[in-house]
C-alpha cells in the first residue's frame, strides 16, 4: 500500500465545496471518480480542510492509500487528464505511512479579494468579493491585527449542523499567526495564518471588518466580539467567491 500526496488546486465556483455529496459535484467527489478511473479502486481522498461551495483552493493537500503502482509523476498526469479543467493537480509524491493531509496539519493560510474600483470585470467575478464602496481601510487593518494570537473563536464560528451533539465538545480556540490587509492595486487583500479554521471563521472576519470599514463598528471592538463568543455580535458572512486556500504546513 501507497500513500499518497497531491498537491491540489480549484476553481470552487462551480462546485459544492470540497466534501464529497450525494446529490451535487464537489471536489471530492470529482477527484474520488478520477482516482476511481485509474486504479480501478475506490477511495476516498482525505483533504486538509473542507472548503465550502464557491471557495477556491491554491494548494490544497490531499492524501489517500493506494495499491495501484503508477509512478507518481504519471498519476499526476493521468490525473490532469480525466479531471475537469477547474481542477489540476500540481504534485504527486509519496508520504510517509502516518501523514495524513488534516490530521498533520500544523498551520494554514487563506487570502480574501476585495475588489474596490466601481465597475468589476466580468472575468474577474467570480474570483472576488465586488465591494466599490467606501471603506476606511486602515480601520481594518487594526481590526485585523487584534484576532492575532489564541482566542475562543465562537464569535466568528458557523453552526456546524455536521457536528451534532458532539459539536459541544469541540474546543473553538485558535491560534492566528498573523492577520493583515494591504492594497493590491485595485484590491483589498486579506492574509491570515492560523493553527486551524472553523467553519466560515475566515469569512466571518471579513464580513465583521467590513463593519470596522463603515464605521459602523470600532476597530476595537473586534476584541470585545471575540469577548462575548457569540456568533451574532460578529458581522455577516462575506461571499465565498473572494476566499483562497493558499498553503498548508506541516
Amino acid at each position: 500500500m501507497r500513500n499518497l500526496k497531491l498537491i491540489l488546486s480549484y476553481d470552487g465556483s462551480d462546485f459544492a465545496g470540497w466534501q464529497v455529496q450525494p446529490v451535487a459535484t464537489t471536489v471530492q467527489g470529482t477527484l474520488s471518480s478520477a482516482i476511481g478511473r485509474i486504479t480501478g479502486e475506490k477511495v476516498l481522498p482525505q483533504g486538509s480542510g473542507r472548503t465550502d461551495a464557491g471557495v477556491h483552493a491554491l494548494a490544497q493537500v490531499v492524501t489517500f492509500v493506494t495499491e495501484s503502482s503508477v509512478p507518481t509523476a504519471n498519476f499526476a498526469t493521468a490525473l490532469n487528464d480525466v479531471l475537469p479543467a477547474s481542477v489540476r493537480v500540481l504534485e504527486v509524491e509519496e508520504a510517509a505511512a502516518d501523514f495524513h493531509a488534516r490530521k498533520s496539519a500544523q498551520a494554514k493560510t487563506y487570502r480574501y479579494r476585495i475588489y474596490r474600483p466601481a465597475i468589476c470585470p466580468p472575468f474577474l467575478a467570480r474570483y472576488v468579493w465586488h465591494y466599490p464602496f467606501p471603506l476606511d481601510e486602515q480601520a481594518m487593518v487594526r481590526a485585523a491585527g487584534l484576532v492575532e494570537g489564541e482566542h475562543d473563536f465562537t464569535s466568528f464560528a458557523a453552526v456546524d449542523p455536521e457536528r451534532g451533539l458532539e459539536g459541544a465538545l469541540v474546543s473553538n480556540v485558535r491560534r492566528i499567526f498573523s492577520s493583515n490587509w494591504e492594497r493590491q492595486a485595485d484590491e483589498f487583500v486579506y492574509t491570515v495564518k492560523g493553527s486551524g479554521f472553523l467553519h466560515h471563521m475566515v469569512r466571518n472576519l471579513v464580513g465583521t471588518f467590513i463593519l470596522a470599514g463603515k464605521g459602523t463598528l470600532q476597530a476595537d471592538d473586534v476584541t470585545r466580539i471575540l469577548e462575548e463568543r457569540n456568533r451574532s455580535a460578529a458581522g455577516a458572512t462575506a461571499p465565498a467567491s473572494g476566499l483562497y486556500l493558499v498553503n498548508v504546513e506541516y
